[in-house]
């Protein structure tokens, strides 16, 4: 069972390739994020924390956060760190902002780097790990090994931060043998929570020369949500949350149709928490050919899990048990992770 995770009103702060000193193969963070890419002021981080202060959201009891997402936070101009968290400094000396977190390269880590994050009270630093298969690595063009990403845990967890890694089932020389070892060497390193971002081909990528050219074939979204469900499943049971799956919706990905092939789905978190729970109800369903009808009793918060995405999970139900399910009904007496069944 995984531990809970403290739920932050999130205030993001965008820098697409700031700091980075490569540009991977898949990476396209100006559109990702539907940002310029120019370099954020003190001003404009200012304004960004007053527009999210005002906000009827920013009132509830959530704690609140500031993340500063893309790029590679620590590879940037000492000066330029130290501008923005101080931008973040007196809403934190004021207790209107909790925490900040921030994302960056498991090579980009110096002593330098990491005080000015400590002098700030940065409290969470997310990883871009995306592959523990040094191959995979460097068919991506990261720059790094998966021996950095080890000594990078090491860093940071010595220090006392919150490490989150981020990973990307799908890239270049991957596969699921490959990636299911990845999840086994994160577990590991015992991070505190983890992100799975599926590979997406997106206009004016190396990726996307290389799908063009038939050099790279793209992960579907069936075998995509399979593998993220056993790599949810492993991770949470060792005690992981898994806190996102999949790129948020941005409106250049959608409107402008900059994906060009991909497990892309803007509910793809749902779909593979959906085959999560498939999976653990399994053993409560009647055989096929048990019953014609029957009646499903789950607890409240678990239904919209039970009938899925466009009540796909019904129809995968009503395929593997060969019945017809009448009604679904609310029952908070019921464990989480089970159901039971009357049957007609």
């Amino acid at each position: 069972m995984s531990k809970k995770i403290t739920k932050y009103f999130i205030i993001p702060i965008f820098l697409p390739h700031q700091g980075c000193p490569h540009r991977c193969v898949f990476c396209q963070q100006q559109t990702i994020t539907n940002f310029s890419g120019k370099q954020r002021t003190p001003d404009e981080i200012r304004n960004t924390i007053e527009l999210a202060i005002r906000s009827k959201q920013f009132s509830g009891k959530k704690p609140k956060e500031v993340a500063f997402y893309g790029g590679t936070f620590t590879s940037l101009p000492i000066s330029s760190m130290t501008k923005m968290l101080g931008a973040v400094k007196p809403y934190i000396e004021k207790n209107i902002i909790q925490s900040i977190r921030l994302s960056t390269r498991p090579d980009s880590l110096s002593e330098d780097s990491l005080n000015i994050l400590e002098s700030f009270n940065v409290s969470t630093v997310e990883l871009g790990v995306q592959s523990m298969d040094d191959r995979v690595l460097l068919l991506s063009n990261r720059g790094h090994t998966s021996q950095d990403t080890v000594n990078a845990f090491k860093i940071l967890k010595r220090r006392g931060f919150t490490v989150g890694a981020q990973l990307m089932p799908g890239l270049p020389g991957d596969s699921k043998e490959i990636f299911m070892d990845t999840i086994d060497k994160v577990i590991g390193l015992r991070p505190d929570m983890a992100r799975l971002y599926p590979t997406l081909v997106i206009r004016g990528t190396k990726l996307a020369q290389w799908y063009q050219q038939g050099r790279y074939t793209p992960m579907g979204l069936k075998d995509t949500i399979n593998l993220c469900k056993e790599a949810c499943i492993r991770l949470e049971n060792a005690g992981i949350p898994v806190i996102r799956i999949g790129l948020m919706s941005s409106p250049s990905l959608l409107e402008k149709g900059e994906i060009i092939a991909g497990p892309w789905h803007p509910s793809l978190g749902f779909l593979v928490r959906s085959a999560i729970h498939l999976k653990k109800i399994r053993p409560y369903l009647p055989v096929m050919g048990e019953t014609k009808n029957i009646l499903l009793y789950v607890p409240q918060k678990e239904i919209p899990l039970l009938v899925g995405y466009k009540k796909n999970g019904m129809r995968q139900i009503e395929a593997i048990t060969g019945s017809v399910i009448k009604d679904i009904i609310p029952d908070d007496s019921i464990p989480y992770g089970e159901v039971a069944v009357k049957v007609l």
